[in-house]
């Protein structure tokens, strides 16, 4: 997202060359939005680009270094990366979806359903991960607790 965030603020990913001008072009065939200056999407991306980045790479050393605050980041960029892809696509869906390319498999079922629901998938599957670990911990101290009594 970063090369996106840079490409639409120095003009557009459909005037711009380069490789990853040219996959972001592709994806733009499936979600015009993508290949102009949308500020909704800018937006989100600036926080994906530099907030979630910054908080992927805390996690990863929170991770690595069996931090105990690491559910806790584990957890917020969860719920950024859900709520970005929320604010990504909601006001497109309540506007009717203009600029999404539903009626070429390649485009709606690939790029849109797949690639976006892996967006979904992942943090998903990792808010669960933070969960039954929490509820593991919990777990321990309650019956921790009950034995010093």
């Amino acid at each position: 997202e970063g090369a996106f965030v840079y490409l639409a603020l120095v003009g557009n990913v459909a005037d711009s060359s380069g490789l990853l001008a040219s996959l972001w072009k592709e994806y733009g065939q499936a979600d015009a939005r993508w290949l102009y200056f949308d500020p909704n999407l800018v937006a989100v991306e600036l926080l994906t680009v530099f907030l979630d980045g910054s908080l992927a790479l805390f996690l990863v050393y929170a991770i690595v270094k069996e931090k105990c605050y690491r559910h806790f980041i584990q957890i917020t960029l969860c719920v950024c990366e859900l709520y970005g892809g929320w604010m990504t696509f909601s006001p497109e869906w309540l506007t009717g979806s203009p600029n999404l390319n539903t009626s070429n498999w390649l485009y709606f079922w690939v790029y849109l359903v797949f690639f976006n629901g892996v967006w979904v998938l992942a943090p998903g599957l990792l808010l669960y991960q933070s969960w039954v670990e929490l509820r593991k911990m919990h777990d321990r101290e309650t019956c921790l607790g009950k034995k010093l009594h």
